[in-house]
């Protein structure tokens, strides 16, 4: 794992000088080494800063040459297959004269052999690349599929002074002087929707992220940046239906078994991240089964065992016999983080699982520099129980005509939350933390007055309901959550939501929670449940193979079984939940009043003060728990305070 950094421009004044700032801002992506090749005369720099995972020689070294010396290129990522694509230029007579033994190498020599799109279409990874062309005097940026790697990129400045910056982080665009980005009031917008900026917005105006599964071209003689897509999610997802459980289950426990050896290819020590869930117990249990050793395992675990899953992850680690090393944490050390998240995260980010995310990235990093994941199951194999419950609901509200369901839902939202909190206190008991069931019969109301199930997906997916009243000026973009959504074919309204969800909520939150997280004590994360070739196979299991006798993720749950006992998975889902609303009214009030201190609120000039204090004031009371959408607001002001000078 690496990070990338460099600029196209005509003003290329100290231009090794102006990269080399730039991957220095990056240097926790790569602190094994650094790199960077200029051409004043095209106006382009190229940075590279390298974590090395596959060939520590200084054969993988970036920026690197094509051996034609057409293309120069930077790349962030692994490339599984790249000793299969290797013998494949080989046979063809097409490979140059090897230097070393990395992925880099192969991709350049691909590039070179097959041409740009070809390569990448070939190839089994994760990666955010970028590479010059010095025949056609053209940039080309790249991105994997399922965007497990970050790349940004835009233009700053005005006429013969504007400079194309690109990088694997935000920081690496600031460190550029060019650079003068200001706040994108719609990204706010967003970010307080979902907890995220997402798709392809960022959180500055006229920077943007590169979608997955694109390729972006520019140049100084054709400024605008043409995007292509050369791989697609929506037809992943669908594909034509397998019938068979069994011949479904025993191939995707080849595949799975095949994805996870390829993910284990390293020069330096690799282990995983065990939750004792289904998804990391089953990476965790094909590791093992190809490995003659140990796998080492790390878990967070908790003193609260409303969230701790400890215990789960080390009677799995225990049957599959794998060297496994937990933590306990306790509020503390949990809420030490918390200043750290605006650096680590580097634009607004507010999914709290972030504390523990990066605790366990810090854990395995003392003695591995690869740890392989979990992530992808839940959206690909149906593992969130709202797919469940979002489709039962759109389900049984089918038949209730949409004035009517208007008309039930406005008359429970008129009934005061303390009156409903009142009439059924003896009927539901609500765990400490969690939102009063007059705050709970609300939201109920309001998700039986949506009117499709997108509708309801979206407020399934956010925090803020109508986020544009807490950000003043704020309208929110266009979104693949809204109109840009792509139109239905026939799915079922839980493969719908699925596949919303890998489309935003997998890259933009899930994805980049990790990537942050690890890379900021470089340590690289894989996940071999986004193998492009398993999401296609996803994409072809009928919902019967997914969600079967009530049970969701059937046939992840049935190669699991073949490593692991049942009883030792079936449970309640129970995920990284960390009580920010407890803490909000607890350990966190100080440092949260101090951000929302009214006359600070009023001179960032974002947000709606009067509306940030009447729900914290709610939230103080107890008659509400608004943790979740105040996290929001304080994840942003916490990384607009970090934006300031000498911050």
């Amino acid at each position: 794992m690496c990070g990338l950094a460099g600029f196209l421009g005509r003003d290329f004044a100290d231009g090794d000088r102006r990269v080399t700032a730039m991957t220095d801002a990056i240097v926790h992506r790569g602190p094994d080494s650094g790199g960077s090749w200029t051409d004043a005369d095209a106006g382009i720099a190229l940075g590279h800063r390298r974590l090395s995972i596959v060939d520590l020689s200084p054969a993988g070294h970036q920026p690197m040459a094509a051996a034609s010396g057409r293309y120069v290129f930077v790349f962030n990522g692994e490339i599984y297959n790249h000793l299969d694509l290797r013998a494949e230029l080989q046979e063809a007579g097409m490979a140059p004269d090897w230097r070393g033994h990395s992925d880099t190498e192969t991709l350049v020599a691909g590039f070179d052999a097959w041409g740009i799109e070809p390569t990448i279409s070939r190839a089994i990874g994760m990666f955010a690349l970028a590479l010059w062309d010095r025949q056609t005097r053209t940039l080309t940026l790249g991105r994997d599929r399922m965007g497990e790697k970050p790349l940004y990129y835009g233009w700053q400045g005005e006429g013969a002074n504007a400079t194309f910056l690109f990088g694997s982080e935000l920081r690496a665009l600031r460190a550029h002087p060019a650079f003068g980005a200001e706040t994108d009031r719609g990204a706010v917008v967003q970010f307080m929707r979902h907890g995220h900026v997402g798709e392809d917005h960022t959180i500055y105006r006229d920077l943007h992220r590169l979608p997955p599964g694109c390729l972006a071209e520019v140049s100084l003689a054709r400024p605008d940046v043409e995007i292509t897509r050369y791989w697609s999610a929506v037809t992943a997802a669908r594909q034509p239906k397998m019938e068979d459980p069994d011949a479904a289950v025993e191939a995707l426990d080849v595949l799975l078994r095949d994805a996870v050896k390829q993910q284990m290819m390293a020069d330096v020590p690799l282990g995983a991240f065990l939750s004792g869930g289904i998804d990391s117990s089953l990476i965790v249990g094909l590791m093992q089964a190809q490995s003659a050793r140990p796998v080492k395992t790390y878990t967070i675990g908790f003193h609260e065992p409303r969230y701790n899953e400890a215990g789960f992850a080390a009677s799995v680690a225990a049957h599959l016999g794998t060297d496994h090393t937990e933590l306990y944490v306790g509020d503390a050390e949990l809420r030490d983080v918390v200043p750290m998240l605006p650096a680590i995260y580097d634009e607004p980010f507010a999914d709290s699982s972030q504390i523990p995310t990066y605790l366990v990235s810090k854990l395995a990093r003392e003695s591995v520099t690869v740890a392989l994941s979990g992530d992808g199951g839940d959206e690909l194999f149906c593992g969130y129980d709202r797919y469940r419950q979002g489709a039962a609901l759109t389900k049984r509200l089918a038949g209730v005509p949409g004035p009517l369901r208007t008309a039930a839902a406005g008359l429970v939202s008129a009934i005061p939350a303390s009156l409903w909190d009142a009439a059924l206190a003896p009927l539901r008991k609500v765990p400490a933390g969690k939102e009063p069931n007059g705050q709970w019969m609300h939201r109920m109301a309001d998700y039986a007055s949506s009117t499709s199930l997108d509708h309801l997906h979206r407020k399934l997916v956010s925090r803020w309901r109508d986020p544009e009243s807490i950000v003043v000026g704020g309208i929110e973009p266009p979104s693949l959550l809204g109109t840009l959504a792509p139109p239905r074919a026939g799915e079922s309204d839980a493969e719908r939501m699925m596949l919303l969800d890998v489309l935003t909520y997998l890259p933009d939150d899930i994805l980049a929670k990790v990537d942050r997280a690890a890379m900021h004590v470089s340590l690289e994360t894989r996940a071999p449940l986004l193998d492009h070739r398993v999401v296609e196979f996803a994409g072809r299991l009928p919902m019967s193979m997914k969600l079967r006798d009530g049970k969701l993720k059937w046939a992840l749950r049935q190669v699991l079984y073949r490593y692991v006992p049942a009883d030792l998975i079936e449970r309640p889902k129970m995920g990284f939940e960390v009580p920010v609303g407890l803490w909000l009214r607890g350990p966190l009030r100080e440092w949260a009043e101090d951000l929302l201190d009214p006359t600070r609120l009023k001179e960032g000039s974002f947000l709606n003060a009067a509306l940030v204090r009447q729900t914290w004031a709610e939230h103080q009371s107890a008659r509400f728990n608004w943790g979740l959408p105040l996290w929001n607001v304080l994840m942003f002001l916490a990384w607009q305070n970090g934006q300031r000078p000498g911050a």
